[in-house]
């Protein structure tokens, strides 16, 4: 049992009309991996992510967490089961107050019913001061508890996708998926995301998928790679063996994928 992997991906693929979006996708990630997917765009990056979070489902193959089958399940059932993401976009509830932003995450897993709440039961009061001080404890993590009470559009740009990873870590998943999460950064933030996506692998015991443009930070944190383009898995290996793949270096217009070692 120790070698089954907590994702797999068995050539899953969808189609859009006559156009075949991802084909014959496979992909097995273990517990505690970090894994990168990479490709030019328009290769199907995101496409693969919305079916691994149930915001497409499949017409092809199956996806496999712990061996249940997510075919099928909406979004909601696909986080509930321990999947998690941010996205390209960042998508954050504007005009609600950053600690409101990762309460919204608490609420889908809140332990207290609907009735209860209804009512206005004490376990609906205790269930709401647990949320809130576990929210707090998140923001506090992502040095963001100074900015509780503000807007979520208010924050810089860097902080605000800092307040979509840790909404996305508030649901508790096993499995958590980071859609290109420096896109729009300067390097120094870049960096800075590098070191807090180390921090929370490690602290929470995470399993990452990554899909990024940078390849530095890619090429720096991942242990494996997989490389789409044109919906085709292209090649899968380490860092290394990415950077000098043949088909890869084509796919990126002939430049060799290149790692700052500075």
């Amino acid at each position: 049992m120790e070698n089954t992997p907590l994702l797999q991906v068995q050539d899953a693929g969808i189609q859009f009309g006559g156009l075949k979006a991802v084909s014959g996708f496979s992909m097995e990630i273990h517990q505690g991996e970090l894994v990168g997917l990479i490709g030019p765009n328009g290769a199907g990056k995101t496409t693969s992510f919305n079916l691994l979070t149930g915001v497409y489902v499949p017409t092809e193959g199956e996806i496999l967490l712990e061996g249940k089958r997510l075919n099928g399940l909406p979004p909601y059932k696909v986080t509930r089961l321990g999947i998690s993401r941010t996205f390209q976009n960042i998508r954050l509830f504007n005009e609600l107050s950053v600690l409101d932003n990762v309460k919204v995450a608490y609420h889908s897993l809140a332990k207290h019913s609907i009735i209860s709440s209804i009512l206005r039961l004490p376990s609906h009061f205790s269930g709401e001061k647990e949320m809130e001080e576990k929210s707090i404890e998140f923001l506090k993590i992502f040095q963001l508890d100074t900015f509780k009470d503000e807007k979520a559009k208010n924050l810089p740009y860097g902080q605000q996708r800092r307040l979509e990873i840790a909404r996305a870590l508030a649901a508790g998943p096993k499995l958590l998926l980071l859609d290109e999460p420096a896109a729009g950064m300067n390097p120094q933030e870049t960096h800075e995301l590098m070191e807090l996506i180390a921090f929370i692998r490690k602290q929470f015991n995470l399993t990452i998928l990554l899909i990024e443009h940078d390849m530095n930070l890619v090429m720096g944190i991942c242990e494996r790679i997989y490389v789409l383009d044109h919906g085709q898995l292209i090649a899968k290996g380490t860092p290394e063996e990415i950077r000098n793949h043949p088909k890869v270096i084509e796919a990126y217009l002939g430049e060799e994928v290149t790692i700052d070692h500075a």
